[in-house]
């Protein structure tokens, strides 16, 4: 099992032609391995693609990856993503592959998904026709 702690800076504007700043934000990313290791450079590459996450949701505070080495009948193994963020979010990716790293990114897409749809339902709460008034009548 391999774990790490990162600080891991963001910048971005507070509006139109402002100066930047920087958010640092800590990030736990785990990586382990059940029935079996993984070799070094794949934890690695795990872990690199796993904060990539922060890319498409820079307030999650928690990434745990865990590879599944047991082959099934159909000789694929299965790797799950764990991303919990800020207000007890957890976003899950599973998925079935050959290959760890393909398994990996199939995962990745799938929490990918999970995280631009709340992160869609968070930014359109505003929107709605009950809290503008002009809904209801």
């Amino acid at each position: 099992m391999s774990d790490s702690l990162r600080v891991v800076s963001n910048t971005a504007g507070i509006a139109r032609g402002a100066a930047p700043f920087r958010v640092r934000y800590l990030v736990q990313l785990t990586v382990s391995a059940r029935h079996g290791h993984l070799s070094d450079e794949v934890q690695q590459q795990l872990r690199e693609k796993g904060e990539k996450l922060l890319h498409f949701f820079n307030r999650l505070t928690m990434i745990a990856v865990t590879v599944d080495l047991h082959r099934d009948h159909n000789n694929k193994l299965k790797v799950e993503i764990l991303a919990t963020a800020e207000h007890k979010h957890e976003f899950v990716g599973t998925d079935e592959d050959e290959d760890v790293l393909v398994a990996f990114n199939k995962a990745a897409a799938h929490v990918k998904q999970q995280i631009t749809h709340h992160k869609e339902k968070i930014q359109d709460h505003r929107r709605d026709a009950d809290y503008s008034g002009n809904g209801a009548k």
